[in-house]
């Protein structure tokens, strides 16, 4: 499977997972992101369609301590602080969203550090 293929398969992972589930007010959606280089999170609440928190190994907060780090450890940072800035504006509660990713690696050190920082899943 080609390059196109494997990006093609994960977008219809993606869209199965996706209609099972939906982020709402009281419970939106922690969506997952993963690119060669860099991990994104974002906290949706899909009924407004709005994207409430974000996260990411591009943010300023810790930047500067990604330095030598592998790529799963960077994932823990961005899932502490995704859970810290939700738990923030008083989310508690989300819905995990893998994006089509095995819960494996990046993803899995993400999720379980936003649990850690105190999100419940």
């Amino acid at each position: 499977m080609g390059k196109a293929g494997k990006g093609l398969a994960r977008q219809r992972r993606h869209a199965r997972v996706r209609a099972k589930l939906a982020g709402t007010a009281s419970g939106p959606r922690l969506c997952v992101f993963r690119s060669l280089n860099h991990i994104y999170a974002q906290v949706i609440d899909d009924d407004k369609g709005h994207t409430l928190v974000t996260a990411s190994t591009l943010d300023q907060e810790i930047k500067a301590g990604l330095n030598g780090k592998a790529k799963s450890a960077r994932a823990e940072l961005v899932g502490a602080l995704v859970a810290k800035r939700a738990l923030d504006k008083g989310i508690n509660q989300v819905v995990f969203d893998r994006g089509g990713y095995k819960y494996h690696g990046r993803v899995k050190a993400l999720a379980e550090a936003a649990r850690q920082a105190g999100l419940k899943f």
